[in-house]
């Protein structure tokens, strides 16, 4: 009896290490995902030891989390099945390796938040400080600030550490709603620091001129102060939100007139600030691919092929359902779309519940909303954040199980 008590009293020390050092390393993980200027990136390296030593050394996915696992092996063996019908492979096996890699983050993130619900908030702390750092690269590089630093920029258009500026965009949103949330949740005298944070993060996502992030920010800052609205019955609550809220697009609205002074920032305005851009229409413009590769997909059941599209076509796909038909195959696109409607619906449903994780599946749901949204004009299957947005959400409706399971034990 007593060696069993002396070894329940070595292991506790050693498991609660191995916690610490899994929520550091996830952390570190999440930080490094806003360094994506080359391939593979360090956030690969550091992820793929992660998840493997984390599943090694006893992280379990379990019944909540398995569908998940479930629909993203489901959908990768649709892109494994697209192998089959290139005459000439090339990148596609690395392509489809990128994707399993990604799936299995968003499965490891998780698991790692239903075993330990306080990593939500490292998540995205984070997020927030890769958001700020990765946002002023970009900031600097589009002024010239520093030499050297034009290296943040791609087409006169701010990308920060990412390849893209159409990556770089969409990344800041999550992190710019969780320092929006702070804003009208916390007190006055927390403010500060969140304002010049959402300020610089802002200022990234309106220099990289991408319209998908801009109408992506747009939206995800109006439905997080609804739901909150919503949310919170009180009218002296809902006052302060709406106050706050007023003062912050002042706020915003002030530093955007301000860089619009530049006359660079003006012009490229309003250039990129048009709905629909030359190559979007005519002929094999953007809509004109979409609709020919629609088409086509009907008679491809198993789908062209990874980065095929783009030998067929001036440009890829360009829409993340035809980037499921093209490179999945009709597997992948049903089984992509039932993981969004899963997903969204299972947020939904959990999304106004009163838990100690309700802020962060809100912020995760809403910007999952948006990608689903903005997937209709860009490509969103190998990009890193979405698929930690997945993981926070399906992590959260893990730990609302486990909950609900507790309440009726009790």
């Amino acid at each position: 009896m007593s060696a069993i008590v002396h070894q329940n009293v070595v292991l506790r020390p050693q498991l609660a290490t191995l916690r610490l050092l899994g929520s550091a390393l996830t952390t570190f993980g999440v930080f490094l995902s806003g360094f994506v200027i080359s391939e593979p990136a360090p956030y690969e390296v550091v992820m793929v030891v992660l998840v493997a030593i984390s599943f090694l050394c006893g992280l379990k996915i379990s019944r909540s989390v398995g569908p998940l696992l479930a629909l993203l092996l489901l959908f990768n063996v649709g892109g494994i099945f697209s192998l089959t019908v290139m005459s000439d492979l090339n990148d596609g096996p690395m392509y489809l390796a990128v994707s399993l890699f990604l799936a299995l983050t968003s499965v490891f993130y998780a698991a790692a938040i239903e075993d330990n619900a306080s990593r939500l908030r490292l998540i995205f702390r984070a997020w927030v400080a890769a958001a700020v750092i990765t946002s002023a690269l970009g900031i600097l590089g589009y002024f010239h600030a520093v030499p050297g630093f034009e290296v943040f920029t791609l087409y006169d258009r701010a990308k920060g550490a990412f390849q893209d500026p159409n990556v770089f965009g969409p990344f800041l949103i999550a992190p710019s709603l969780y320092l929006m949330h702070g804003l009208l949740n916390d007190r006055i005298s927390k403010s500060p620091l969140k304002i010049a944070g959402l300020l610089v993060i802002a200022l990234g996502v309106f220099l990289s001129f991408s319209r998908a992030a801009w109408a992506l920010f747009l939206f995800s800052a109006c439905a997080l102060v609804f739901i909150m609205l919503l949310k919170e019955r009180t009218g002296a609550f809902r006052l302060k939100i709406l106050v706050l809220s007023l003062a912050a697009v002042l706020i915003l609205v002030a530093a955007l007139i301000g860089a619009l002074q530049s006359e660079k920032v003006s012009s490229l305005f309003s250039s990129r600030a048009q709905l629909e851009q030359d190559y979007d229409a005519g002929h094999l413009g953007r809509f004109d691919r979409h609709r020919i590769g629609f088409l086509m997909s009907m008679e491809a059941p198993l789908g062209i092929g990874p980065m095929v599209f783009s030998q067929i076509f001036p440009e890829d796909e360009h829409n993340i359902w035809l980037k499921s038909l093209t490179t999945y195959g009709w597997l992948g696109f049903v089984t992509y779309v039932s993981m969004m409607i899963w997903t969204l619906s299972m947020g939904f449903r959990n999304m106004l519940r009163h838990r100690p994780w309700q802020p962060y599946l809100m912020i995760a749901w809403i910007v999952i909303v948006g990608h689903v949204a903005i997937g209709n004009v860009i490509d969103t299957d190998h990009w890193r954040h979405f698929y930690l947005l997945l993981g926070i959400v399906w992590g959260c409706g893990a730990l609302e199980n486990r909950y609900q399971r507790t309440v009726r034990q009790s």
